[in-house]
Formats: structure tokens, C-alpha cells, sequence
């Protein structure tokens, strides 16, 4: 907890009696407690003390938690280092984490903390530290209180907290409210806010309940505002979030037609940071009117979601392809959604997103063709969804001449897609040819982290790349023609592969030969509904010795199990619906001695189940519909673990109905 000390300091910190002290919690408490002494400036000390106004193992917001510190007037903006109280909330966050103050964090998309807790002796120290009850700030906590009589008694509020408060409306004295710079009422049953709202001249928060469908007007008085949030179905009067110059937190903006805010409504906002979503861009006339959004100033945009209305007027799309070029954002944009867009092709701008890390394309139906993405350094994941009109991902899709070689000397030319890590496909109903990538005789290398990739609904896909250097988890779904495309993924060069679902696929009657010889980490293996699948696979000789669960479902042309594929190493094995599964065989090596669970059902020609050496971590046992079965698992008589065991509709050697639960 303790860094960049003086020797004397640090002398002075091992000399403390606070290590005198026997072990307990007065002990951790005494050294917790000297961490917080340690901390710097002063104003960082009042806002880890204000933490004590949480419950314990409360689910702390940092966004919510920095807006509360700076309406206690703790966060000084640093001109100097070019800091507004913002991002000096963000420091001294980052500060209390990195010392253990607060823990269980949970991050975002770009790995941004966004939730924490407190440790229960920490929030004791928090209670400890707070020299009185902060008396400029009144926090609910769903319990009840008659505002209208108490208001008055907090005249020098700052905070007022009424998330989840049993409350129908706010009382007119809360214009009286001065120095008010918080107010939240989410979660409350306020329909409607008095006039005197617009009396809060120096609030910076506003968040409003959802179920609130008016946006009052008095708000527009708030020119101080700096975080407001409401629901997506508000009624947001034209000419209001313009005046809003200093906002940094806007939830979306929809662009109303004839009523409700234009998008040049945007163009000063330039202070607005993180998560931007523009709903019903239909309503924007053209390029022009686009541009007037500004989105290419808006330099603290971290993601930018662009929407469109699904069930527009085909007449009102031809202008769409103009509208997308004058949203172009700032080239800082990490993350990009486009959902619904009816134009033809993508904007240029894209090709100069370098900081961009992900994007999302939803819904582009009449676009033929993707977005050139291939050279983007920073692009880590990918998700195409409902692109009715694309029928073949190639150079265009690589990117290649836009992919410069190395530098000086080398003549190595630099890799395709450098960073992404997941790539998900959905829905290309029309989607025939994944081309392999240009790769310069062999020399550029493409793909080079991708770990996951999801082919879903493209029914007509007949060829894929077979490059994929680290790929681990595969998923292919729904497909019609899936047979040429798994077996050009999964060819002799993959290696890597730790994870493999397979549904609902056509054309595939066994995995490629080599498969599971050449992936020896593999360790999950899901085959459901191929209905064409005779064997898992061709000359299996080697044993997996990594595989960890199998799964294998509804595939009625499926006759046997491979010898060697179940090794000591299988927690996991389910086969189910396989109408013409005839052959189990026996466990490898020292046989199954983790299997915690088997199930075997609807499998009508199985006569037997061959575990001569015994199931000794078995946990769960569920063999049902198996008529032709004469015999169990060996050794069943020596599961200890068994705690939950089903058997039931097999031959006459077996008792009809058994459940026993320990």
C-alpha cells in the first residue's frame, strides 16, 4: 500500500507499534489506518472517508462515486496537467484501488473499472476516519421521508440522494436548494418535476427517473450541468441539450422529425466523454446536416453507437451513405457500433481509425461489401450481424493496401489484423466465399491473435481461411453447407484449439483428419444436431489427453466413439439422442478418474457402457431411455460422490424408476 517513501520513512513506518499489536482486526485495523494517514492531498483523505456513506458490500459506481466527491467541492480541477475535477476524480480513484482500499473491480469493454466494493474492515476505517455525519449530503436508501417538512432543515445541501426512495414527487421548496449539485431520482415513482427545479443553478448531476416521459423545460436554466441521464423514451423538447456547454455525460440523443432535438443540437458539446448513442438518424436530412453533429471534435468519445430505425421507409434510405461520412468521430473512438444502416458502403473515415478496439455492424443489409479493417492496429474484436446483401469477405476485407511493409531493411510485410482477438459473423444468410488473405508468398502473417471466432446463419458459406495461428474457441452454428468451411479452419495448421461447438451444421460427416491429434490442449467438445455425422473422426490414433468435457447430442447417424477419446483427464460426458450409437469404448490409461458427471439418454442401441475401472469422482449419473442397455459402469458400488443418480426406461434387467439423492 505504501510507495515512493524516504528511507526515514520508511524507518519510521517499521518502528511503528502498530506491529506490537497481537493479530486480529485491531491490529489490521491500526495498519489500515496508517495507509490512510499516508494518503496525499488532504482532499483525497475526505473522499475515501466519504465511502462510509455506502453500505457495507455496496456495489460502488465510480462514475456515480467521482460525481458525489465533486459535489462536495473535493475535486480541483489542474489546469496545469490539463485535468478537469473529471479526471481528478478518475486519479484519486485509481489511487484508493491501486492501495487495496477498494477491490472486486469489474471493467468495461476496454478494461475501464467501472464497479467496486469495499472491504468490510476498509468501510470500518471509512466510519472511523468520517469526523461527523456529512451533513451536506442526504442519501435515502429506499428508506421513507417526508420531504416537503425536512427540505428546509438542509439548506446547505450538496447531495440528495433518492435512489429508490418510495416518493411520488419532489416538493416546490427543492428550489430552495442553493447549493444542490447532486440530485438523483432513479428508481422512484416521480412522474413529473415542479418548476422550482429550474431554481438549481449550480447542480452538475441530474439523473431522472425512466418512467419520467416529459423532459421539463426548466431544466434548460441549468447551464452548470454536467452529468444528466433519463430514459430512452424521454420526450426531449428541441433547443435544450444544445445550451448544455459543459456537459460531459448525455445518455443518447434522438433525433426527433418533426418535434424533439436536431443533431446540430450536438455541435458545441464538445466536452462529452465516454458513451455516445445517436438513435433515429432517418431523421436527418443529408451530409450536411450530419456534419453540423461536430462528432469529429468530441475528442473524449470513447464509444460512439449509431442507429438507425429498422422499420423506416425504403424511399427515405438513398441519402444514408452521406449521412454516415458526416458522422465521422474523432480518431480517438475505441469502440464503434452502426446498427440499421440502408446504405450501400461504409465511410472512408474508417480507414483512419487507428485507436479503434471494436465494432459492431448490425442490421446493414444493403451493404455488399465490409469495411476495410485489416490494417486497424488496435482492432481486438469484430461482430457482423444481419448483412443480407454480403456475399464474399476478401481483399477489401483484409485491407492489404493499406498495410504498409516494414520499416528500413526488412522486407517483412506486417501483419493483417495485428490485434484482434474475436471475431463473430451472424446472420449472412448470403455470404458464399471467405477468401484466404494476401500473404506475400507466405511471408505476412494474418490473424496472429485471433482466439475466438463464431460463424452463425451464414448458410451458404462454402470456403473459409485456414490460417488462424492462435485460435482456441470455435463455434460454428446453423449452417448449411458447414462441412467445406470446418475443414478448412480446422486444417493441419491449427494447433491452438481449446475449445469446439459444432450445431446444426450440414455436410459435416466427421471432424477433418489430424484434428484432435494436432490440438492437445483441446478441452471442450460440443457436437449437437449434425445430423450427417457417421465418427468423430478419420485414423484416430492418439488419446486427448487434455479434453475435459464432451458433449455430443441429437446426431442420429453418429455409430461410435473413437477409442482414445476418453482419458483420465473428462469431468464431463453427455451423449444424448444419437438413435444409431452402438459403441462406448473403455477409458485410457488409469480410466476416468475425474469424471464428476455421465449421462447417456435417448440412445436406443447402446448395450453396454464399458468403465472396467471405476468412476471415482462421479457426482452425477443419469442414464434414461437406453432399452437395449444389459449393464452399468464397473465400480459404481465404490462412488463415493454420488449425489445425485437417475436411471430410468431401460431393459427389463433394470428397475424401472430410481432416484436417489444422498
Amino acid at each position: 500500500m505504501l510507495r515512493s517513501k524516504t528511507t526515514d520513512e520508511w524507518r519510521s513506518i517499521v518502528n511503528n507499534k502498530i506491529w506490537d499489536l497481537p493479530e486480529g482486526e485491531k491490529r489490521i485495523l491500526s495498519i489500515l489506518k496508517l495507509s490512510f494517514d499516508e494518503l496525499k492531498p488532504s482532499s483525497l483523505k475526505q473522499c475515501f472517508a466519504y465511502c462510509s456513506m455506502f453500505f457495507k458490500d455496496f456495489d460502488i459506481e465510480k462514475d456515480d462515486l467521482i460525481q458525489l466527491w465533486m459535489a462536495q467541492g473535493w475535486l480541483h480541477p489542474c489546469p496545469d496537467k490539463g485535468l478537469d475535477m473529471e479526471e481528478r476524480g478518475n486519479e484519486y480513484f485509481k489511487i484508493l484501488l491501486a492501495k487495496s482500499f477498494f477491490q472486486d473491480a469489474r471493467k468495461d469493454y476496454g478494461g475501464n473499472v467501472t464497479k467496486c466494493k469495499m472491504h468490510d474492515l476498509v468501510h470500518d476505517l471509512a466510519e472511523s476516519v468520517s469526523k461527523s455525519r456529512n451533513l451536506h449530503s442526504l442519501f435515502l436508501n429506499g428508506e421513507v421521508l417526508d420531504l416537503e417538512s425536512n427540505l428546509l432543515n438542509f439548506k446547505s445541501l450538496r447531495v440528495l440522494n433518492l435512489y429508490n426512495a418510495d416518493i411520488m414527487e419532489l416538493p416546490i421548496s427543492i428550489g430552495k436548494l442553493k447549493h444542490l449539485r447532486y440530485l438523483n431520482v432513479l428508481k422512484t415513482r416521480i412522474k413529473t418535476f415542479p418548476k422550482s427545479i429550474g431554481q438549481l443553478y449550480n447542480l452538475q448531476t441530474l439523473k431522472i427517473a425512466y418512467q419520467l416521459e416529459e423532459f421539463p423545460r426548466e431544466i434548460a436554466n441549468l447551464i452548470n450541468l454536467r452529468h444528466i441521464y433519463f430514459g430512452r423514451y424521454m420526450k426531449v423538447p428541441s433547443g435544450i441539450l444544445g445550451q448544455f456547454t459543459n456537459l460531459r455525460s448525455l445518455p443518447f440523443l434522438k433525433v426527433g422529425k418533426e418535434t424533439g432535438p436536431r443533431i446540430e443540437e450536438l455541435s458545441g458539446l464538445n466536452q462529452l466523454q465516454n458513451t455516445l448513442s445517436i438513435y433515429g438518424l432517418e431523421n436527418v436530412r443529408d451530409g450536411e446536416e450530419a456534419q453540423k453533429a461536430n462528432l469529429v471534435e468530441k475528442k473524449h468519445i470513447r464509444k460512439l453507437i449509431l442507429e438507425w430505425k429498422l422499420d423506416r421507409p425504403s424511399h427515405n434510405v438513398d441519402n444514408e451513405d452521406d449521412v454516415l461520412k458526416g458522422l465521422r468521430p474523432h480518431d480517438s473512438l475505441e469502440f464503434l457500433a452502426i446498427h440499421e444502416f440502408m446504405g450501400i458502403e461504409f465511410p472512408s473515415w474508417l480507414l483512419l481509425a487507428k485507436n479503434l478496439k471494436e465494432i459492431e455492424l448490425l442490421g446493414c443489409n444493403k451493404c455488399e461489401g465490409v469495411p476495410v479493417l485489416g490494417h486497424l492496429p488496435s482492432l481486438s474484436c469484430v461482430k457482423i450481424k444481419s448483412m443480407e446483401n454480403l456475399t464474399c469477405m476478401g481483399s477489401e476485407f483484409y485491407g492489404d493496401n493499406h498495410v504498409n511493409c516494414g520499416n528500413g531493411s526488412s522486407k517483412e510485410a506486417r501483419p493483417l489484423f495485428p490485434a484482434l482477438k474475436t471475431l463473430h459473423i451472424e446472420e449472412a444468410q448470403n455470404l458464399i466465399e471467405w477468401m484466404e488473405a494476401p500473404t506475400e508468398g507466405g511471408s505476412r502473417v494474418v490473424f496472429p491473435c485471433l482466439e475466438e471466432l463464431t460463424l452463425i446463419h451464414c448458410d451458404q458459406l462454402t470456403s473459409a481461411p485456414s490460417h488462424f495461428p492462435s485460435l482456441k474457441r470455435l463455434v460454428i452454428r446453423d449452417m448449411d453447407s458447414g462441412g467445406m468451411p470446418i475443414a478448412s479452419i480446422l486444417s493441419n495448421q491449427l494447433t491452438t484449439l481449446t475449445n469446439l461447438r459444432l450445431s446444426n451444421v450440414g455436410g459435416l460427416t466427421c471432424l477433418p483428419e489430424g484434428m484432435l491429434e494436432n490440438n492437445k490442449n483441446l478441452a471442450h467438445l460440443n457436437i449437437h444436431s449434425c445430423s450427417e455425422l457417421t465418427h468423430i473422426s478419420e485414423g484416430f490414433e492418439h488419446c486427448c489427453a487434455s479434453l475435459s468435457h464432451l458433449y455430443i447430442g441429437n446426431c442420429n447417424n453418429l455409430r461410435y466413439l473413437p477409442d482414445g477419446i476418453l482419458t483420465s483427464s473428462l469431468k464431463g460426458l453427455s451423449l444424448w439422442g444419437c438413435d444409431n450409437l452402438k459403441y462406448i469404448p473403455d477409458a485410457t490409461g488409469d480410466g476416468l478418474t475425474s469424471l464428476q458427471t455421465l449421462e447417456v439418454m435417448r440412445c436406443p442401441k447402446i448395450t453396454s457402457i464399458p468403465f472396467s475401472q471405476g468412476l471415482p469422482s462421479l457426482g452425477v449419473l443419469s442414464i434414461e431411455d437406453c432399452p437395449e442397455l444389459s449393464s452399468l459402469p464397473g465400480g459404481l458400488e465404490f462412488c463415493t460422490s454420488i449425489r445425485r443418480l437417475r436411471i430410468t426406461r431401460l431393459s427389463s434387467n433394470f428397475t424401472r424408476w430410481l432416484h436417489i439423492t444422498p
